[in-house]
Order: structure tokens, then sequence, then C-alpha cells
């Protein structure tokens, strides 16, 4: 039988020893697609033969030296620049790391119940007496939990967990590039994930995101390894990565299972029948994978496990499908703050449409390299077009390509929540096609239709990173001259490199790629060099995204003054105001819609100045007149009660730690980021009435009235408010148990915070 590469076109296009390792696929003599088992490796005149491995006799190299050496067709230089880049990528994120606190206090809290109860580790509750869990299932929550009962809690236990994700996302990522092209191409897109700016945000921050990236991109890995022999194996344990996916983020785990389906049916070099039987199989494994833990969640009686956070109905399916789920797409999720707008239009959450993923609220955070993704995704395709159906080589840019198209899709034009680190997801799909597709166009740059494709991705990635840095025209002026500057020079070589010396030819290559991720690359360092806390991070430096929450963005539409919350005036359905995000002063508003029904503002996320929100009853907490230290509209109430949680005094951290205890609860507060402060100062545990939004029915007034009865609550904190979160829910659960505490019991004011005794009950109670 003789057997050949699978890359091998009728004219001879694809060299092997170019595109790297073979594709495992042979042909027999009846031209029968047969899996080849063993490891094969080239001959000079392109056949694929077994790998005879190690003679008789030879000692196996010590693993030191396999380590540093890698693999043996590899050049000498590729393991150790593979290692460089992860050292490099542990240094960079490690950097600065504990400027950020506790980075989303919300998240850590839970880390910190988890730390002490198995139980709130299990189901990711939000205190170590099991109230309430976060608004996710728990599996992200996990590596944290355990990394601060293993060494306390603090800063680097709580993010050093998502910097070790982020260098295994490299790590993998590298792996899928090299196996098809080469060293340098998984470098290429090794280094283009690290640099990404939200990357970097996210790979030092303690969202699901980080695990999530981590898993998908182990998922494109295994896809790709299934596709190149056809084992069930790889798709099994593809399966198995993205069911755990879901227990990191739910559904948003799912975008890529359309095309990784669709190319695995298409492109597996096995029989058609035996292509959905392993699918199913993979289906399996999925929900097994994922399954297990809801099931047990589900089946547990409610009366002893904690409420589901984010849920109206104590369900984590409801949670999925609801405020998690189809809510996100749709926009009408029941206890959010809120929805979008439709395609195309305006709302919340920002601006939907094609462009979404360019815009000045998202544009610095992930579209650096988008442009040129693009163009190379499809020049792969077309480099491709005659390989065999079964080639792993093109199946690698349809994997990698797919799931970075359906997932720009999805963010584009969904209506719901939406934040600007959830672009996170589409790095290293991003990054792959880069790797891949300047790979490909390189070994093809004798002819004219590649060289010039290539110089034309090398003149997006300027011309766009030129666009970036102009939105922040302070911000190193002279960077968006060198980018535009250099990638244009670059690119004028890269048309000419076939008649280019080899030094020359590499010096034109080298330039290029500095061209096109050097601005990346300096938002990256702003963001490692910055402190990012709260809910809603963004990379990049001061005024580099410019969301808002309502019109387009504080203002009614109008962005003024900094951008961000409280960065603009006018009137509209968000309050105006002045100060930007972070690090913004005094927030005042003009007249809007949310919070409130009256006059709010928004103030700074980070920084010391002081925010306000004033305004009637409305859909998030802060109904009354508030004010307080950092946050939004404040530590205790207004919108600070959401994003961001309280400033704790010493004041308040002494009266909560006394006699903890005796108590099941130290405090009750509405809102999950406001008992997360309170929670992460004392390390007792502090029930979050309402969840996250403050507008989930738990605990119920009549549950509530039982624990103070039985004497498990010391203090409830009055958030400033009278629940108008909840008020507009169903159940208006926050603000009965708010009106019938301030009626029925004796407060104090400690530091700049209400406190009410639950265990001094005034005389007309």
């Amino acid at each position: 039988m003789t057997t050949q590469y699978d890359q091998t076109s009728t004219q001879g296009e694809d060299n092997p020893s170019s595109w790297g390792p073979p594709d495992h696929t042979a042909t027999s003599a009846t031209g029968t697609a047969t899996a080849v088992q063993e490891p094969v490796v080239a001959e000079p005149d392109g056949s694929a033969v077994p790998d005879p491995g190690p003679r008789a006799g030879e000692p196996k190299q010590p693993f030191g030296r396999r380590l540093w050496r890698g693999r043996p067709e590899d050049p000498s230089w590729a393991r150790p620049a593979f290692l460089a880049l992860l050292v490099a990528t542990a240094v960079l994120y490690l950097y600065n790391l504990s400027a950020s606190g506790y980075a989303n206090s919300f998240y850590s809290a839970a880390a910190q119940a988890g730390s002490k109860s198995w139980k709130a580790l299990f189901f990711g509750s939000l205190d170590s007496s099991n109230a309430i869990t976060v608004d996710k299932p728990s599996a992200f929550l996990w590596p944290m939990d355990l990394a601060v009962k293993v060494f306390g809690l603090s800063s680097w236990s709580i993010l050093v967990p998502e910097v070790l994700m982020g260098v295994g996302t490299v790590a993998v990522l590298y792996a899928a590039v090299r196996r098809r092209f080469s060293p340098a191409a998984g470098l290429i897109a090794g280094a283009v994930l690290a640099l990404t700016p939200v990357a970097a945000l996210m790979f030092r921050f303690n969202n699901p995101d980080a695990m999530l990236a981590l898993l998908m991109t182990t998922a494109c890995y295994l896809v790709i390894r299934a596709i190149e022999d056809g084992r069930t194996k790889w798709l099994l344990w593809a399966g198995a990565a993205i069911g755990f996916a879901f227990l990191a983020k739910t559904l948003q785990a799912f975008l890529v299972l359309p095309p990784l389906a669709i190319v695995y049916a298409v492109c597996a070099p096995v029989s058609v029948k035996k292509r959905f039987a392993q699918l199913g199989a993979a289906t399996v494994a999925m929900v097994v994978a994922g399954g297990w833990w809801v099931a047990i969640v589900e089946l547990w009686p409610a009366s002893s496990r904690p409420y589901i956070g984010g849920s109206q109905n104590n369900s984590f399916l409801e949670l999925t499908f609801g405020y998690n789920g189809f809510g996100r797409l749709s926009g009408d999720e029941t206890g959010s703050v809120g929805g979008g707008g439709g395609a195309g239009g305006t709302g919340q959450w920002g601006a939907t449409g094609w462009n979404r993923m360019f815009n000045s609220e998202i544009g610095s955070q992930i579209s650096w390299l988008l442009p040129t993704a693009f163009i190379l995704l499809v020049a792969g395709l077309v480099a491709t077009r005659k390989f065999r159906r079964t080639s792993a080589t093109r199946g690698s840019f349809l994997v990698f390509g797919g799931s970075l198209l359906m997932t720009t899709i999805v963010f584009s034009f969904m209506a719901g929540i939406f934040h600007q680190y959830y672009t996170i997801a589409l790095a290293p799909y991003l990054a792959a096609v880069v790797g891949m597709g300047a790979a490909a166009l390189w070994e093809r740059r004798e002819q004219m239709w590649a060289s010039i494709t290539l110089a034309g991705a090398v003149v997006a990635a300027a011309v766009w990173s030129y666009v970036l840095l102009n939105r922040t025209p302070d911000y190193l002026p002279w960077l968006k001259w060198f980018v535009l500057v250099g990638g244009l020079a670059g690119a004028l070589g890269l048309i000419f490199v076939a008649k280019l010396g080899r030094q020359l030819a590499l010096a034109a290559a080298a330039l290029s790629f500095v061209a096109a991720i050097a601005g990346p690359t300096a938002y990256t360092l702003s963001t490692v060099n910055s402190a990012h806390t709260g809910s809603i991070p963004t990379a990049g430096p001061a005024g580099a995204s410019t969301m808002g929450m309502g019109g387009g963005g504080p203002g009614g539409g109008n962005r003024g003054g900094g951008g961000g919350f409280g960065g603009g005036t006018g009137t509209g359905n968000a309050p105006g105001g002045t100060g930007q995000m972070p690090g913004g002063g005094t927030g005042t508003g003009g007249t809007g819609g949310f919070p409130g029904g009256g006059t709010g503002g928004f103030g700074q996320q980070q920084g010391g100045g002081t925010g306000n929100s004033q305004g009637g009853t409305g859909r998030m907490p802060g109904g009354g007149t508030t004010t307080g230290e950092g946050g939004f509209g404040g530590g205790g109430g207004g919108v600070g009660g959401l994003l961001n949680g309280a400033t704790v005094t010493a004041a308040q951290k002494a009266a909560l730690q006394k006699n903890a205890g005796d108590y099941k609860w130290a405090a009750a507060v509405v809102g999950a980021q406001n008992a997360a402060s309170y929670q992460l100062a004392t390390e007792d545990a502090v029930m979050a009435i309402g969840g996250f939004n403050g507008t989930d029915p738990s605990p119920t007034l009549a549950q509530f009235k039982k624990y103070v009865a039985d004497g498990e609550i010391h203090y409830f904190i009055s958030s400033g408010s009278t629940g108008g979160a909840a008020s507009s829910s169903s159940s208006g659960t926050s603000s009965k148990i708010t009106s019938w505490v301030e009626a029925n019991f004796k407060k104090v004011t400690v530091g700049s915070a209400t406190f009410y005794d639950l265990t001094q009950p005034t005389s007309s109670s």
C-alpha cells in the first residue's frame, strides 16, 4: 500500500515539509481512506510511513532533554522559544497582580466561602452559611476555592489560578496550531493571544471567562486531533471539555458546537455512519460532563441547599435558559437590570449590529487583528481548497475560523447583558487564525497572490490599529504613526518578498509583525499596569472603552467627557454627568430613568472620589438619596451596590466581628457586591438579600423573620435604599425586608453606614 499526505493537491501546491506534520490519513490502492494509527514521518519523496521510534536497545532520552529539545523533527530553537513564550506570559500576567485586590469581590467572596465550607464550594454559595449562590455554576470557582483553602485569603490566592489558566491557554493554542503548521505559526498564535488586551485583563481577573477560554481552546485542539485520525477518544474528550465549560459559564460554552460538529461531520476520515455515531457519543460525554452537577443541584431538596442566585424560582435550569441563556440573546432577562436594543439598535448594553466588535465600546478590547484574521481565514481556505476532504490542515482553519465567526456573530447581535470583557472568548480563535494564515501565506510567498494577500493583511492591521489608537489621542501619540508607517513599509517588503534575499525577507516579516502587534501590546501593558476591580472591568488606558448603560452611553446617547459611566451630560435613558471610568470624580447627572425615576448619576468605578445616586424608586437599589465612597453611586446604595461593593471601615469591621461566632450570618445586606465587601473584610458569613441585583426573591420576608427570631443574623446593613431593585420585580422581597427592619429595629451609625441590630427591637415592635 502506498501512502500519501492528504494535503497534496492535484497540482502539487502543498509542500509537506513546509506545512508541518502530515495528516494522519492514508489512501490505499483502491482509493479507500483509512486512518494511520501509528505516528508518521516525512520521507523525501513526500510519502508517509510509520515512525519506527527509537531503535532497539537505544536508550530513551532523559525527560529534561526531551522537555528542552521537544520533537526531533522540530528545529532546535522551537522548544526553547515555546518555553520562553510561556515564561514571558506568566511574568507579564503576574506583574502588578495584587494591585487589583480581590478584583470582582462577588466571586472572591464565593471563593472565601468555599474555602470554609465544602457545601458552599460545591454549590458556589456566596457565603459559607449557604444563603444564596452566585449567578453561575460553580466549576470556575473551584480552583480559587482550593487555593484560598490552602494558602489563605489573599489577592494572589484568588488571581494566580486565573493566570495559570491563561498560560495554559497559550500552551494549548500553540500545540493546536503547531501540529498542522509549524512551530513559528504556533509561536505567532500564542504571542497574539497573550498580547490581546482583553486576554491580559481576564487572565488576571476572577470572572468565569478564564476557565471558559481554556476549555474552549482545548475543545478545538481535541477536535483537530479527531479529524487527523478519526479516533473516537479525541471527540469524547472534546465533548467533555465543552460540558465542563458549561459548568463555568453555562450556554456560552455551546456557541462553538455548530462549527465543531459540522467540521467533524464533513472532514473526519471515517465512514459517514461512524462519524455520526462518534458525534452522538461526544454529545453524551458533553451531557455527562456538564449534567452531573446540574442533576445533583436540581434533585437536591431546596430546603437544604442555598437558593440559586439569579433565578426567580430557585431553579438552575431556569437560570440557565432564562437570565443566563436565551434572555442574553433577546434582552428579555427576568431579574436583570434591564435589556438591550434590537439588531442595529442602541440599548442599555451598547449598540448591536455587524460593527459592534469594532465600535468605541468594544474595539480596543479585541478587534486589533480582527480584520487581519478575516483576511487570513479566507486566504487559508483558498490555499487549501484543493486538499482532500479529510485534510486536518484545512480542518484547522475551519475549526478555529468557524468558532471565530460563530462567536463574533452572536456577540454582535445579542440584545441582552453584554460586557466588553466577554470578547476574551474570541481571542484564542482569532490568534489561531492569524498564526495559521500567516504561516500558510509565508510558505507560498513566491506566489504573487499569496504575498499580496499577506501584505494586505498587514496593512489592515496597521490601519485599524491607527484608528483604535487615534481614539485615545493623548495616549502615546507617536505610536499610531509608528504602527501605520511601519506596517506600510513591512507590507511593501512582503509584496516583493520573493525577490528579496533571506535577510531582507525576514526583516520585512519582522517589521510587519511588530507593527501589527504594537498597538495591542501597548494596551496590554497599560492593562497589567492598572488595577481592575468591580463587575465590569475594561482593558487599556483610561478612555479606551466608552460603553455606557442606557442610550448610547451616559447622557442618553450623547457621549461627553471621558465616556463611560458618568461620562456625559444630557437627557436620556441613563443619567449623564461628569467623570469617567475608571478614575472619574464625582458623578452628577441630568434627568434619566436609570436608576430611579428622578435625577441620578454615576460616580467613579475606581478612584477615591465620591459617587451619588439620587432618584425615585427604580429598577435597581437606589430609591433614595445615597452617598458613599467608591463604586457607582457610592459603596452602599444605587448602582454601587451592584457593580462594586462598599468600603468597609475599621469600625464597621470591628462591629461585625464582635460575637460573630454566635450567629449564622454576621449581617445581611441588599445586593451581593455589598455583602461580598463586608464578608471579605471580616471573613464571616454575610447574607446577600436578593442576590446580585437585589431582585431575587430570596429570602422571603417570612424566612427572614424566622432567621431573626431564631437569632441567626446579627445586623442588617442599610444600602441607603428601600430595595428599589426589587420593588419592580414580582416579589419586592428586598424592599419588604428593608421596610420591616427599619420599622422594628434600632439603628446605629457605624462609620458612614447605618446598621440595624436585629437583636435589639424597638419598643414599638
